[in-house]
């Protein structure tokens, strides 16, 4: 997804839960769906946490694409992960982003 196509999915009113902001948008006409994330240094200190961020959230929206989605799609972390435990993300911190993950698509 180029940066032109990213900048106009961010201007739509995004879905949102309490750490991600999803945006959606139709296709455009000839292409298949694309897929934008957006992981800040700022929120996720830790370059493991960011990937495993990345991986879980393209694995569940191309689950999504492929089944019943069939939108282009930027998701974008809005809050710090890890606040109680040091910046590292735990298990139990994963698993509830990965829900509200689930709950926007």
């Amino acid at each position: 997804m180029n940066s032109a196509r990213i900048s106009e999915l961010l201007k739509i009113h995004p879905k949102t839960s309490l750490f991600w902001g999803m945006y959606v948008a139709p296709i455009q006409e000839g292409c298949k769906p694309d897929l934008g994330v957006a992981v800040a240094k700022k929120l996720a200190k830790r370059a493991v946490d960011r990937n495993r961020l990345k991986r879980m959230i393209r694995e569940l929206v191309w689950t999504a694409q492929a089944n019943t989605l069939n939108k282009d799609v930027v998701v974008r972390l809005k809050k710090p992960i890890g606040r109680q435990t040091r910046g590292k993300l735990r298990k139990k911190e994963k698993e509830l982003l990965r829900c509200q993950i689930l709950g926007l698509i």
